[in-house]
């Protein structure tokens, strides 16, 4: 027999968790007292993945920064950071400590009470979206060695083998700078998202780029909040033998660990500091020839048969879709928005024909503040539905996909109305999975007794084929 080897990436489990994240912060003794919590935000840092059998053991922590309301009339909006640990072992069947992990965080709600005056509740509900993976190195015959008198029943399969992975650290860092006339206080809300992702393969090597979006809401000595907002650039190659241009990747970031620090009051800046993992998975496309059956009228021809599962047809969808929509938002009277938060989510997920059907909206979190300096917030939905078309065998795909949101612009217009400008850019990851149903350990044993036949006659039955019925006689 003559070989071919395959490297199979397989999907052994994928599985969404929803776990809780709780702890108490006792406001400093420099700070006000707590009247009431005004927004939470926060960031998770995942620092330790690892897999035990039958389990997926997670630490890390969220970094949170809560905005509260303080019963001094001088100081009427005060910030606390703080920083909750996250550990959690999640059962998971089938897993092996040999197996990968991809972890997804998706930070759903934290929410923040007030206890007493000098101590705040926090609970953080985090979504996490798990994918492990087994290698698998296996040999296919494709064809075998003097064969004259056998005969061979073969067919052509196109498959994702893989390549190879690997992962590296990126240090990103970045001075964030304030308007001039601002002397920082504290940072009062701090998110960041990494979008943009994109990859440049060369020979051994894979160039991964994407952008942190950092946001920023402060306090200035004035008892004024204002915002800033920066692009930190993510650069980084990954090392993976044997890869080269014509090759599919997968990379995922992961944030470990963030340092955000403001610098001297002079220099009207704030130092951030982002650990990130990236992790790329590479794999080419290869046709692979696969013998089904054989046969030989002379002799008895034994063998095995068995069945491997992968994956093929990989490949990924980037679009980019614009929305525009005017809001009635009575509460903009004689207030100004200060920072909006839009958090894209998938309602629903159909398929017809040959298109992908998703249903979802657009939460909008406004956050406004009044000419006395009062805050409040004030959600806004938007609905939207985008299609993905001329998509072959979508009935049989591995459907994955991810919302980034891009730029973003909020105009008030007369009449408290706002008109929401919002770019959206869907990543869709699509692959299927194939079984290869292939042959190992021929050997022969003995000659085929000879038949004789004066005439033969059959009739043909429903799911007959050629080569069933040569075999037969």
């Amino acid at each position: 027999t003559i070989k071919e080897n395959l490297c199979v990436n397989k999907k052994v489990a994928t599985k969404k968790e929803i776990i809780f994240v709780e702890g108490d912060v006792i406001v400093p003794d420099a700070k006000p007292d707590v009247l009431n919590i005004i927004c939470t935000s926060g960031v998770v840092c995942i620092y330790k993945k690892e897999i035990i059998d039958e389990k997926i053991k997670i630490e890390g922590n969220i970094d949170t920064y809560i905005m509260y309301m303080t019963d001094d009339s001088q100081e009427r909006t005060r910030g606390i950071n703080t920083s909750l640990d996250l550990s959690e072992v999640i059962n998971i069947s089938n897993i092996t400590s040999e197996m990968e992990s991809n972890i997804c965080t998706n930070i759903k709600e934290i929410e923040a009470k007030v206890v007493n005056e000098r101590k705040i509740s926090i609970k953080a509900t985090i979504e996490l979206t798990i994918e492990v993976y087994s290698k698998e190195e296996i040999s296919i015959v494709n064809s075998l060695e003097n064969t004259d008198e056998i005969k061979m029943l073969q067919e052509q399969l196109s498959v994702n083998s893989l390549i190879g992975s690997g992962e590296t650290k990126i240090y990103a860092k970045e001075n964030i700078a304030i308007d001039n006339i601002d002397n920082l206080v504290e940072i009062l809300k701090f998110n960041v998202n990494i979008g943009n992702k994109d990859i440049k393969i060369s020979y051994n090597k894979v160039l991964t780029k994407a952008e942190a979006e950092v946001k920023m809401v402060y306090l200035t000595e004035d008892n004024r909040i204002n915002k800033t907002m920066a692009t930190i650039p993510i650069i980084g190659f990954v090392d993976i033998q044997d890869v080269n241009e014509g090759n599919i990747c997968d990379t995922n970031y992961e944030i470990r660990n963030i340092l955000v620090k403001p610098n001297s009051v002079e220099e009207h800046s704030v130092y951030i500091e982002m650990e990130i993992s990236v992790t790329t998975t590479a794999y080419e496309e290869r046709t692979i020839n696969i013998i089904q059956d054989l046969y030989s009228p002379s002799e008895n021809i034994e063998f095995n048969k068995k069945t491997v599962r992968t994956i093929a047809g990989k490949r990924e969808i980037v679009e980019t879709r614009d929305i525009s929509e005017k809001l009635r938002m009575e509460e903009l009277q004689g207030r100004n928005i200060v920072d909006v938060d839009v958090i894209p989510n998938i309602i629903k997920q159909n398929i017809m024909g040959d298109k992908i059907i998703y249903n979802g909206e657009l939460e909008l979190r406004f956050m406004l503040m009044g000419e006395d300096l009062q805050m409040m917030l004030k959600k806004e939905r938007i609905s939207f539905e985008y299609n993905l078309d001329n998509i072959s065998d979508v009935d049989s795909l591995n459907i994955r996909t991810n919302i980034e949101i891009g730029s973003q612009d909020f105009i008030i217009q007369e009449g408290g109305e706002v008109l929401a400008n919002i770019q959206m850019r869907m990543n869709t990851m699509l692959d299927k999975n194939v079984n290869v149903n292939t042959i190992d350990e021929v050997q022969t044993t003995g000659e085929r007794e000879e038949q004789d036949y004066s005439i033969i006659m059959y009739i043909v039955k429903k799911d007959d084929s050629l080569w069933e019925i040569a075999k037969m006689f």
